[in-house]
């Protein structure tokens, strides 16, 4: 699936449970929707005897086609000869049968939020539509949790909270598609105390296509013995649009047994502690603002480890550049944690000391969790004036280094950013250090925040300068390394979810270090070899995408 948008880096605003009563598909199992009188046979029509959705057709001419072609960055409109909106794995297996069958380029859309251009190559030719795919539902017979990829994060929660009162540790905008936020590793408020996404993912069903360009669904899961084993590793961070088209996946923590569906993923707290503080940029010195960042940092270096009595603690630092006006700290905890308000305290003290800043907003509260997962966000009413943007990312083991720091300053003061330029410090680490890098393919374990480099804007007579702006302070962060961030001591290269084509250009990667080894490390031989026995035709390929060995 090439989604490629996490959704773990939503900030706060300040300002029927199953839609079909079945899954349907190939290597489906029955499935238990929450309000259901049991178990559900798999078949290709709902409990109401309507036929499943799909599938659609939709080319150039018809009246539908326009609205479907873009995603949620308006910067990329591809033109396919056609667009196949699916209902069904056997509705997939098809169109992918069709797409190599007739030598047709094909790419693979659930939510839309790609980053990048991955749906929308003008080398694309069939462009599959998986959102009407969005069941969730528990599988008795492999004691696991079926989601599929249409299946937004915010439905994920809403039902697994009201079926069974437990979650995932993903993302913070609801209304990302799970197909890509889940293939490439997933993580969000949680994921200190839980891990990514990727670690409570039991099984995949992704359909494949062989030597011969037969096209099927193969169901491959963390089972040490299971002979399709390579396959599920490569869906636990080895991003979208690789492998095949993931139909479903199913997510048990590890290490759990019984059948109680309630103890089998991670509970959903109850409520959610907030602490959202603003300052302006009028009074915003370089000692404030590298203050600020040096602080956290710091902070994530000491509180960072399994285990760590912090571990809960979720905090974002978000200084935008001056002509946005504002520098934003927020934190989160599960406010039924033992003394999360106290924590939260500390957390906060230890960010701000030193600096001299007099916030112009400081509020505090806890609310429903579900509340705060679930509150409208990407793709929403207020967005669709400002739909263009670019995302550059790196990962941290410690703090920005003195230079990075004035590097940043000096960036967000210059005179050609805008006011929806910035960037974000997210924390991360916790029990996303407890699991091996070789265990699955996210190889960046040793880390402890994730940095987000951004900038939004609304017309494409702005495409030029606000590229270069976010252009131009990747490179200067990253100006010791090549102009990315290369791993070692402080840098960990970048996160396959956030991807970013200009790691794989020359002109903006002078590292000499490929795209694809700063997003995966040495877990890309492993990955390579997953691609030549799953994908030996190369029909799954994007900017980014692992490349079959030479």
């Amino acid at each position: 699936m090439p989604e490629a948008n996490d959704g773990g880096t939503r900030l706060p605003d300040v300002k029927a449970v199953s839609r079909r009563g079945m899954l349907a598909g190939v290597g489906a199992a029955a499935i238990i929707v929450p309000g259901a009188a049991s178990t559900l046979d798999t078949t290709t029509e709902t409990e109401s005897g309507v036929a499943a959705f799909g599938p659609v057709t939709v080319r150039p001419g018809d009246s539908r086609y326009d609205n479907l072609l873009r995603g949620n960055n308006f910067r990329f409109a591809g033109r396919p000869d056609e667009i196949r909106v699916v209902g069904s794995t056997e509705q997939v297996v098809r169109a992918v049968s069709e797409a190599v069958r007739s030598g047709r380029r094909v790419a693979v859309r659930s939510g839309g939020h790609c980053f990048e251009n991955f749906t929308a190559d003008p080398a694309v030719k069939l462009l599959l539509d998986l959102s009407p795919m969005d069941e969730v539902g528990y599988d008795a017979a492999r004691r696991a949790f079926a989601v599929q990829p249409g299946a937004t994060l915010g439905h994920v929660y809403r039902t697994l909270l009201k079926g069974w009162g437990v979650t995932i540790p993903g993302g913070g905008c609801p209304e990302v598609g799970a197909g890509g936020h889940f293939a490439g590793g997933g993580y969000g408020p949680l994921s200190r105390r839980y891990g990514s996404v990727v670690d409570h993912l039991y099984a995949v069903e992704v359909v494949v296509v062989d030597q011969a360009g037969t096209a099927r669904a193969v169901v491959a899961t963390r089972e040490p013995d299971d002979p399709n084993h390579d396959l599920w590793w490569a869906h636990t961070g080895g991003g979208g649009g690789n492998f095949g088209v993931v139909t479903r996946y199913w997510l048990r923590s590890p290490g759990v047994t019984g059948t109680d569906p309630s103890r089998l993923l991670p509970a959903a707290p109850q409520r959610m502690l907030q602490h959202v503080i603003f300052w302006s940029w009028e009074h915003m010195t370089e000692k404030a603002l590298t203050g600020l960042l040096r602080n956290f940092g710091t902070w994530h270096e000491r509180n960072s480890a399994p285990g760590s009595k912090y571990a809960g603690v979720y905090g974002i630092l978000q200084p935008s550049h001056r002509a946005g006006g504002t520098v934003m700290l927020v934190v989160q905890i599960d406010a039924d944690l033992p003394d999360a308000d106290g924590m939260a305290t500390a957390f906060v003290s230890a960010v701000t000391a030193g600096v001299d800043l007099t916030p112009v907003l400081d509020l505090r509260r806890s609310m429903p969790w579900l509340h705060r997962m679930t509150w409208p966000g990407s793709g929403e009413p207020g967005d669709v004036l400002v739909r263009r943007y670019k995302i550059k990312a790196g990962y941290l083991r410690r703090s920005f280094t003195e230079k990075q720091l004035a590097a940043i300053y000096r960036n967000l003061t210059n005179s050609t950013g805008g006011q929806g330029s910035g960037m974000l410090l997210v924390g991360y680490g916790g029990q996303v250090r407890a699991v091996a890098p070789e265990a699955t393919a996210i190889a960046q374990r040793d880390v402890v925040m994730k940095a987000v480099y951004q900038t939004i804007w609304g017309e494409e007579a702005d495409d030029a300068a606000n590229l270069a702006w976010v252009r131009g302070l990747y490179r200067d962060v990253y100006a010791g390394t090549g102009g990315v961030p290369v791993p070692g001591e402080v840098n960990d290269g970048s996160y396959i979810n956030y991807p970013d084509a200009d790691l794989a250009d020359p002109a903006w990667n002078t590292s000499g270090v490929p795209a694809q080894r700063l997003y995966y490390k040495d877990n890309y031989a492993r990955l390579q070899r997953v691609k030549a026995r799953w994908d030996p035709r190369n029909v799954f390929r994007h900017a980014l995408a692992i490349e079959p060995p030479r």
